[in-house]
């Protein structure tokens, strides 16, 4: 069971490397947002890189990447659902804070090169999951034949985190929309 103070420091950290980015946001910033000691950080982190890692696996964990793999949902809708989810998300948020992955990655540079690799890791991971439905989907008749799968969702990808990109810029949603769009169309048959 995790501490209440670790689990304390760690949405605190997701908040403001949300708000500000990993490089603006220092440990001071994250523990007066937990309202918890500076110390207590170093009880439970030896670094704010190895406390991002985990910030980051619990943002990928609560993203609901399994929507992606459920076979009750068509896959053209799994595609939909899954970024329709972050869509409702970032409406939540004010369409403002963007998507930690893409922020993240923004930032990433040999400086921290243990995150860094993580972020690599979960692109790769993300990418298999689109790129493993458009296949199926394909083979079911219910995607365009002929697309490189993995090409394909490295460019939903690409083109998803632009257009959230543009969104923070905006405030708004219609960059999503657009992407929303474009891309069921792209994969139709």
């Amino acid at each position: 069971m995790a501490s209440p103070t670790r689990a304390k420091i760690v949405a605190a950290a997701q908040d403001r490397f949300h708000a500000l980015g990993y490089s603006a946001c220092g440990i001071q910033e994250i523990v007066d947002t937990a309202g918890v000691p500076k110390g207590s950080f170093y009880n439970y982190f030896k670094t704010k890189e190895s406390l991002a890692l985990e910030v980051l696996g619990n943002y990928v964990a609560s993203s609901k990447r399994e929507i992606l793999s459920n076979p009750s949902i068509s896959p053209q809708s799994r595609i939909q659902e899954h970024f329709s989810f972050f869509i409702s998300r970032y409406e939540r948020n004010g369409y403002d804070k963007g998507c930690l992955i893409g922020n993240l990655s923004a930032e990433s540079s040999a400086s921290v090169p243990i995150l860094k690799e993580a972020l690599v890791e979960s692109l790769a991971s993300w990418t298999d999951q689109i790129a493993s439905v458009i296949a199926e989907g394909q083979t079911m008749g219910e995607m365009k034949p002929g697309l490189d799968p993995v090409q394909v969702a490295r460019f939903l990808i690409n083109s998803w985190e632009g257009a959230v990109l543009r969104m923070k810029v905006t405030g708004d949603r219609r960059p999503l929309d657009d992407f929303l769009s474009i891309a069921m169309h792209l994969l139709e048959k």
